[in-house]
């Protein structure tokens, strides 16, 4: 299979923008869980359903929400630049979307392994002396290890694969925002672009598949110590 060297920039701005994604959401995406499996208060339903807000909403309603928070003339985008952080327009921002669609994706997997752990385990090594954050580390966060790392993948599939938010938000320049699916769509407007658009589908493809199953053979291993 051929590509061009824009093909090769566009997966390597992918797999960057999909590993920052992941990486700056999954502390969050774990703190917020627990805080929906674990703690009852007021206004509780609303903070899920905001967490799985991108999950319904339109991906372009999405990128053009961001657009005018992060955008350069947006309120937090105009304190941001002043400090020397862009978003619109760059690759950061790509970043920034992918972990916005792929938040939810996350928080929904880990979410449903904290509630599988049983609470009087957390107690017990409470009456042990452990504290709140040394229960969570010693005890809760090994057993659903499994659960981050299935949200890890499904966050990391989901913005290698992320197109309307980002193409709304930081647009579709080669070779500074141009991801895969942006790659796929621009080959997909130009005639006879359909066997180009065709070896990035394999391509990306192949990443995902990829992913998919080193998440297997990391959550055996993972699943195999917890028993042990």
């Amino acid at each position: 299979m051929t590509l061009d060297a824009a093909a090769y920039d566009a997966l390597a701005l992918s797999l960057k923008v999909s590993l920052v994604a992941t990486l700056f959401s999954l502390p969050v995406a774990i703190a917020v869980a627990w805080l929906l499996a674990r703690r009852r208060f007021p206004g509780h339903a609303l903070v899920s359903a905001l967490v799985h807000l991108p999950l319904v909403l339109p991906p372009v309603v999405t990128g053009y929400l961001l657009l005018l928070t992060f955008g350069r003339n947006g309120a937090v985008g105009g304190l941001l630049e002043s400090l020397g952080i862009v978003f619109a327009f760059r690759w950061t921002g790509a970043a920034l979307a992918a972990g916005v669609m792929g938040f939810p994706l996350m928080v929904r997997a880990i979410r449903l392994s904290i509630e599988a752990v049983d609470p009087r385990l957390e107690e017990a090594a409470a009456t042990l002396g452990a504290g709140r954050w040394a229960g969570f580390a010693r005890v809760t966060l090994p057993l659903i290890g499994p659960g981050i790392l299935a949200g890890a993948v499904m966050g990391f599939a989901k913005a290698m694969g992320e197109f309307g938010a980002t193409i709304t938000f930081v647009a579709n320049i080669p070779g500074q925002t141009q991801t895969l699916p942006s790659a796929i769509y621009a080959f997909l407007q130009v005639p006879g672009g359909e066997g180009a658009a065709l070896r990035l589908v394999l391509l990306a493809s192949g990443v995902a598949i990829g992913a998919v199953l080193l998440s297997e053979w990391l959550a055996r291993r993972m699943a195999a110590r917890i028993g042990a």
